[in-house]
């Protein structure tokens, strides 16, 4: 948890604001799938003991919208030629208020749940005697888990121009939650908008960053607002207005987005998300906490010293690593164990839990890989090309850093040392972000690499983002951070591609075939499909689709297949063809990952029907043919559109150590930059130097140019 927000810890009492824009689409029409998520919200939190209360917008905007229809059903064509004038908003608001409250019944009845209406205006609370039933009225509901939901009665308020009059007590429903979290002495308030929180810019500015604790010496100077909300009355200005005095009279309160189908669940598990108002924030600016920013900028100072080291020096900057693991194995071991019971308490599948296991084998091999990674041949500096422009004129293409680099990774701490093992001896800085099941086991793996790290580098080489919620603030550094390397689902990947404008390299799935065709000798078959599916189930070059040619199923070859498979207990699933003739269940999809002892059959005609099939269906990571006949593996192997493509052996192959990198910083499908397996040279790029002895070009007069290759060693 943010040091900032321990006292969600503390909260029982909520108070929870939802604005218009959150409650309708941009069209008018209530947003039902956001408003089903804010009920499911509102409902775990009365079963896990919260008092919730609720205030809510929408009812004029559902006015307008019914009476808008009703008034076009019931027009002529000719009434609909003249000026229609607006609709009375204190009769839009009597017609949508019963409406928005049915829809709320409706939903807390399914969630099995029950909701209170309670309509007020300011006037009211001139009453003490009013304040006082309210209070009273309001603590007998949530004694009965009742949800208590609170809307100005806009269709009897005496006001004259109610969107624009802030002379009374409360004037938007903003306003009105403030006050009554005041009133009904709430522990938090949460105001939901149409935007992740209050932004030092406009939100769709990318130079603007998400304010996360607001001080108001400082931010109310800064910040300038614009446009009020779309449909309701004051949008972010009055959001702020109504948190400012909120937070000032000791009611902290935070702004997130509605939008999102978690975010008060979030709020209260102590997440960083949103914008935090609360009467002590001018004492936290104190509590040092680098920024995102800072901590590229720190691995880039790092990586430039880290460049500037001797080649033997950066040598045993790795070989002290891979000591410093061996050492600290047992330390290693023990968080990891605590992890991986998290984990199995939690219920993850088993999936992860072995892709987070840490055994001492497991380490010992890493080490391993780590020196292997110190005895390779320098990468940096390594001259790629040298011509000899003119005489005396020399130009190298040489090969140097790409700088900092932000891996995203999920469940897998031995994916940490790689990576910081590459990024070492490939001269680059590094932010790590891994998933938060192996939340010990990253930080004491962190611990012991960066604790080598001699004091001409720095430990600050190395970062370890340890919140999800700074994810967003690194994707915006374009200009300190060079590639963003994600590590893990599909969601995962496709998130980071759609918020960022740094290059991003990787794979979204591993959707890996094995193709076997009618001249395989069956027993080397069986041989390969049982490790390509067996020996490592959550890898994601593990087998999951076995393609078999047509003619094995009349000669008991495709049966032999299917034995061995079911001999190591794989679920197996069949295309159209397949599970017909196999009577199997037909899968859903080609395009899945199992990740488990699970995989989907087909039959095919012959090895261009293969090809197709995995150019349809297939992720592009690896592919195996399994054949006898030379020409049919060489057709497969240059028209299968994939990273990788072996004949005869197992897709686990595919992995940066098995081919001699040392270690993979992950495995890309893409195909600009690196492909497959990435290793040092994958985290590379190249710079020109030339060497001149005072050539100036004067319009290519005074220079004879001769464009000879010259020997890479001079």
């Amino acid at each position: 948890m943010d040091p900032t927000r321990e006292f969600v810890k503390l909260a029982n009492r909520v108070v929870v604001k939802v604005g218009t824009a959150v409650v309708t689409r941009s069209d008018g029409r209530l947003a039902l799938g956001r408003l089903g998520a804010l009920c499911e919200q509102l409902k775990e939190l009365n079963v896990q003991g919260y008092e919730v209360i609720l205030v809510t917008s929408g009812a004029v905007g559902l006015g307008r919208q019914r009476l808008r229809y009703r008034r076009l059903a019931n027009s002529s064509f000719s009434d609909l030629q003249k000026p229609q004038g607006d609709l009375d908003g204190k009769a839009c608001a009597a017609v949508g208020q019963s409406s928005l409250m049915a829809l709320y019944d409706t939903m807390f009845s399914q969630l099995d749940v029950t909701s209170s209406q309670l309509l007020v205006n300011d006037g009211f609370f001139k009453d003490a005697g009013f304040r006082k039933q309210l209070s009273d009225t309001v603590s007998s509901l949530l004694e009965l888990r009742v949800i208590p939901i609170f809307n100005e009665n806009d269709a009897v308020s005496t006001r004259k121009a109610p969107y624009e009059d802030s002379s009374g007590i409360f004037w938007d429903n903003d306003s009105l939650a403030g006050l009554l979290a005041l009133e009904l002495k709430a522990d938090l308030l949460v105001l939901l908008s149409d935007v992740e929180g209050l932004y030092s810019g406009p939100p769709n500015d990318p130079n603007s960053k998400l304010i996360h604790t607001y001080i108001k010496e400082k931010h109310q100077r800064e910040i300038t607002f614009g446009d009020k909300s779309r449909l309701g009355r004051g949008g972010m200005t009055a959001k702020v207005n109504a948190a400012v005095c909120a937070a000032h009279a000791g009611i902290p309160v935070i702004i997130t987005s509605g939008f999102a189908t978690d975010n008060i669940i979030r709020v209260l598990q102590g997440e960083k998300i949103g914008t935090v108002f609360h009467k002590d924030a001018h004492l936290w600016k104190n509590i040092k906490q680098e920024s995102a920013h800072e901590m590229a900028v720190a691995a880039r100072n790092s990586s430039r010293r880290l460049q500037a080291l001797k080649s033997v020096e950066r040598r045993n900057i790795l070989l002290a690593v891979a000591d410093a693991l061996e050492k600290n194995q047992n330390m290693i071991s023990l968080e990891n164990e605590a992890d991986v019971a998290d984990a199995v308490t939690a219920g993850y599948d088993k999936s992860l839990i072995s892709r987070l296991t840490l055994k001492p084998e497991k380490i010992s091999r890493l080490a391993k890989s780590v020196r292997m990674l110190a005895d390779m041949e320098e990468p940096v500096g390594r001259i790629l090309k040298r011509t000899e422009l003119a005489d005396k004129l020399i130009l190298e293409k040489i090969s140097c850093p790409l700088g900092v680099l932000l891996i995203i990774f999920e469940s897998r701490p031995d994916a940490l040392v790689q990576i910081a093992a590459l990024a070492i001896r490939s001269g680059n800085g590094l932010l790590l972000k891994g998933g938060k099941e192996a939340r010990r086991s990253n930080a004491a793996l962190h611990k012991v690499i960066t604790s080598v790290m001699p004091d001409t580098v720095g430990g600050k080489l190395i970062g370890l983002v340890t919140s999800r919620d700074e994810i967003p603030d690194l994707l915006k550094l374009d200009d300190v951070i060079d590639l963003v390397v994600p590590r893990g689902s599909n969601k995962l990947v496709s998130q980071i591609k759609e918020s960022t404008r740094i290059p991003v390299l990787g794979h979204a799935d591993g959707i890996c075939h094995v193709y076997v065709d009618k001249s395989a000798n069956i027993d080397m078959a069986k041989q390969i499909i049982r490790d390509a599916k067996t020996d490592y189930p959550a890898a994601c070059n593990a087998m999951e689709t076995l393609l078999v040619h047509k003619d094995l199923s009349c000669n008991g070859g495709l049966n032999e297949l299917i034995l061995e498979l079911q001999r190591e207990g794989v679920q197996m699933y069949g295309g159209p063809k397949a599970s017909a003739m196999l009577n199997i269940i037909e899968t859903s999809s080609f395009h899945h990952e199992y990740s488990s002892l699970t995989c989907t059959i087909e039959i095919v005609e012959d090895v261009f029907a293969a090809i197709d099939h995995i150019n349809k269906y297939g992720s592009g990571h690896t592919e195996c043919i399994v054949t006898e006949d030379a020409e049919v593996a060489e057709t497969f192997i240059s028209q299968v559109d994939s990273a990788a493509a072996f004949h005869n052996a197992s897709t686990r192959f595919c992995d940066g150590a098995r081919f001699g990198l040392g270690a993979e910083v992950g495995i890309s499908t893409s195909r600009i930059h690196a492909r497959g397996p990435v290793g040092v040279e994958g985290l590379l790029t190249n710079k020109w130097i030339l060497r001149g002895t005072g050539q100036v070009v004067d319009g290519d007069r005074g220079v004879n140019y001769t464009y000879k290759e010259q020997p890479l060693k001079a």
